[in-house]
């Protein structure tokens, strides 16, 4: 007795199904893995990044007085390069900006310079300042006054706890 044509059709739509789902599972670990490699080449990215800061912090000088200085502190293994600390100056005319160029800051190492005098007018206690560079693979970043880290033009973390 030969099988009913039924048993094949069953066979065929069971085969159908199964194929069908592998490719879709298949699908949906093709692309979690994707999402996996691009977050850690993202991490990649920043992981130097993460680890320069500047803020601004009176220091001592002779003769009893002290003065504002920018500190930028570079604690990754690489130098950072083109550091420049965008600032705004007060002026009867409104906020003129300037920059302090910094140039290159060695890895480990915390480079400080002279705050505009005007600026002691409206210091309290240190304080982040917003910050430019260049990383080791010549990605530009800002990490602006509340500590948010910038690659381009997408905003990209948060401060650091």
């Amino acid at each position: 007795m030969l099988p009913s044509p039924w048993l094949d059709v069953g066979a065929n739509l069971f085969s159908s199904v199964g194929t069908v789902g592998a490719f879709a599972v298949a699908m949906y670990l093709l692309r979690k893995e994707h999402k996996r490699e691009e977050l850690h080449d993202q991490e990649a990215r920043r992981s130097q990044a993460v680890k320069v800061s500047a803020w601004i912090e009176a220091r001592p000088i002779s003769y009893g007085g002290r003065e504002l200085a920018f500190h930028v502190h570079n604690a990754s293994d690489m130098p950072i390069y083109e550091v420049s600390l965008p600032m705004p100056i007060p002026t009867g005319d409104g906020p003129a900006h300037e920059a302090e160029f910094i140039g290159l800051v060695p890895p480990g190492q915390t480079v400080q310079r002279p705050a505009p005098k005007e600026w002691a007018a409206s210091y309290f206690s240190p304080e982040p300042v917003e910050i430019e560079f260049l990383d080791s693979r010549g990605k530009h970043w800002i990490r602006d006054e509340q500590g948010f880290l910038t690659c381009g033009d997408h905003r990209s973390e948060a401060p650091s706890s």
